[in-house]
């Protein structure tokens, strides 16, 4: 099992566009991976965020390959869109995550 955790920062003046992006576009194009097994969607709730909202897309992959090509490939693609519709107004950090241990 292989994880990655995407994080999409957007700005509170696009809020809402940004919503029915993921409601519309993101949650279709997430659904249509191919080499993705399981998938969790989140809004991120911080107490320390004021400047706008964070949310999740934390992908499971079957080894690391997969998610080294999604990373090589796929991410890039969604980045591109989103930038080309968001600017800077939405922001993408990726994170590799390892598990040492699990009972998913």
């Amino acid at each position: 099992m292989s994880v990655l955790s995407i994080t999409f920062h957007c700005t509170k003046n696009n809020l809402e566009e940004w919503e029915n992006y993921i409601d519309e576009t993101l949650i279709l194009m997430t659904e249509n991976l191919m080499d993705v097994n399981q998938y969790i969607l989140s809004e991120v709730h911080s107490d320390y965020i004021d400047e706008g909202k964070n949310y999740n897309l934390l992908l499971i992959f079957d080894n690391d390959e997969l998610r080294n090509d999604f990373l090589e490939s796929e991410l890039k693609n969604i980045a591109e869109r989103i930038e080309n519709q968001f600017g800077q107004e939405v922001l993408i950090f990726d994170t590799l995550l390892n598990p040492k241990k699990s009972r998913l």
